[in-house]
Order: C-alpha cells, then structure tokens, then sequence
C-alpha cells in the first residue's frame, strides 16, 4: 500500500484532477456569483478533469518510464480515448439531453410525464478539453520535478 501511495506519477495524476475540480468551482463562482459546491464533484465545466488526470499520468509516464516505453504508449492512448470521449460522445449526449429536456418541458407544459430531468452537464467543449490537458501536464512536470 506504501508503494501505490507513494507512486509520484499517480500523486501528479490525482493533483491534476483535483486542482481541476476546484478551478471548476472558482471559475462557476466568478462566472455565476454564488456558491455551487455541485461544481466539486460535476461533470462537464471549465477545465475538464478527465483530461488534467489522464495527460498528467501519460506525462508522468513519459518523465519516469520514457517515451519510448510501452506504458508511455498506453498511457498516451489511454488519454487520447479519454479527452475524444470527453469532448466527442459525451458532449453529444449533453447536446441530446438539452434537446430532450426542452421537448418534454414544451410538448407536456402543464402536465408534466415526468419530475426527473435528463442530466445535461455531460461533456466539454474542445477548449474545456485542451485547457484540462495542459493544466494535466504542467501539474505533472511541476510535481515530479521537484
């Protein structure tokens, strides 16, 4: 158990994430003036979190193991899958689920079917993706240069 806690690259992966998370707060506080610790835990938003996390661990990677090594490879293939995913499929179930939301709320207006909205905050925009990834990889270089 000492040994995976005191594994540096995760230590650069789970920073990265988590200094997402918060600068998803700061940035829903400034952005709508009032407190939403909802931001802490959501998916979606500015800088995506998946991203920091999964380009801080293929950097991480790429510091100790190389960039010739094959858990580089993975771990740069494992990113790759996961930002596309963020910004491609479900940001395309987030823009569904708006859409959704909005033919119920007019077809049945009145006379509701159901009181469980579609859950829309899903994705990111590319930009929400590659703000994540570069936040990811200087958390990395950050941590595990020092």
């Amino acid at each position: 158990m000492n040994e995976l806690l005191g594994n540096r690259v995760l230590q650069a992966s789970v920073i990265a994430w988590a200094s997402a998370q918060i600068l998803k707060f700061i940035i829903d506080l400034l952005w709508r003036r009032k407190l939403n610790f909802r931001a802490l835990t959501t998916m979606g938003g500015m800088p995506s979190s998946h991203s920091a996390a999964v380009s801080s661990l293929a950097t991480g990677v790429a510091i100790v193991d190389g960039m010739g090594s094959t858990i580089f490879a993975v771990a740069l293939w494992f990113a790759a899958v996961t930002m596309y995913d963020a910004a491609g499929i479900r940001r395309a179930a987030m823009i569904q689920a708006k859409i959704l939301n909005q033919m119920i709320q007019e077809l049945f207006e009145g006379h509701p079917i159901s009181d469980t909205k579609l859950r829309e905050l899903l994705g990111h925009t590319p930009v929400e993706v590659i703000v994540g990834m570069l936040l990811g990889i200087v958390v990395a270089y950050w941590w595990m240069m020092r």
